[in-house]
């Protein structure tokens, strides 16, 4: 059975995973040059590759049984550690949050740069096409990307998935990464809810990094819905003047200002947990099925990989 993941975040790397351990094809296409999703980490300056921000999810938790026991062998291989600042069961990828997704993609048929903008089904199976050009014939599809882009993808095909995507609301986050050349001593390594700052994290205190002064902050989703339009260079100096409020001080000129939208940061969710349409071969995955965060974006792949691999076998 070759199975067609469009996505390779983490629930659709852990689909992925699970279908190659019970011996099936799985290749990943996604739009990006890396692996990954949100658990995503950016060199800021070619020439200084110490400089490097995690400017997507800053921590991810670990409790679930299945997820825990895959932490703890990143923890074994080096590619994660526990991060008390961020809070119980608080951990990071090392030496950054890409690190332990892209030992999950290891050995994994992987198609980057490739975004699947067509899916169709006929008697040879699931053909994706990127723009004019055909990707393939596959088994199956998985569509593992957020809510509001699997919807077009599943509304020719299943009405009751494509309705469940449809129905999931996404916040935005603009994320600010900053550089200083001195420490700042009036902040703790990571904070909640200060301003209109959701979260404040000394990436730079983050085991396995490079000494430095850096921070990502990331604005609530009302102060980012409400400066969605803006442009970068204009949101970067409001989050510098925020962490300077919380701090209670005027920022030092940083060595490095820049800033991201995400534009699906944070799904409503739901408890559905499982699409799978047996009939058509047709599944889909993500943290919008879990109500978001990184653990339950695995535990959705997770889940549908076993889903499929159990029918391949009867």
């Amino acid at each position: 059975m070759r199975v067609a993941i469009i996505g390779a975040g983490i629930a659709g790397l852990a689909c992925a995973r699970r279908l190659r351990d019970a011996g099936l094809e799985a290749t990943l296409f996604d739009k990006s040059r890396g692996v990954g999703g949100r658990l995503a980490t950016r060199r800021a300056d070619p020439a200084r590759p110490e400089v490097t921000f995690d400017h997507g999810a800053t921590h991810f938790t670990a409790r679930s049984e299945g997820f825990t026991r895959l932490v703890a062998a990143w923890e074994t291989a080096g590619l994660a550690a526990r991060w008390p600042a961020a809070g119980a069961d608080s951990w990071v990828g090392t030496p950054t949050m890409t690190a332990p997704l892209k030992a999950l993609a290891d050995d994994l048929d992987v198609r980057l740069s490739r975004p699947v903008t067509a899916l169709t089904k006929s008697r040879a199976g699931w053909t994706l096409q990127s723009e004019a050009k055909r990707l393939g014939t596959y088994d199956a599809a998985v569509i593992a990307i957020p809510a509001e882009q699997a919807a077009p993808l599943l509304s020719l095909h299943d009405f009751e998935m494509a309705r469940a995507a449809m129905s999931v609301r996404y916040n935005p986050c603009w994320t600010g990464m900053l550089a200083f050349d001195q420490q700042i001593d009036e902040l703790p390594d990571f904070l909640r809810g200060a301003g209109f700052l959701a979260t404040a994290a000394r990436d730079s205190a983050k085991p396995g990094r490079a000494p430095g002064e850096r921070w990502v902050v990331q604005a609530d989703w009302a102060w980012s819905e409400a400066h969605l339009s803006c442009d970068s260079a204009s949101v970067a100096p409001s989050l510098l003047a925020e962490l300077g409020k919380a701090a209670g001080r005027e920022m030092p000129a940083p060595s490095h200002i820049s800033a991201h939208r995400w534009l699906f940061a944070q799904p409503s969710g739901q408890d559905q947990k499982l699409l799978w349409n047996p009939a058509l071969s047709l599944g889909a995955c993500g943290d919008w099925l879990h109500h978001g965060f990184a653990e339950y974006a695995w535990l959705s792949g997770h889940v549908l990989g076993a889903a499929i691999a159990a029918g391949a076998a009867q």
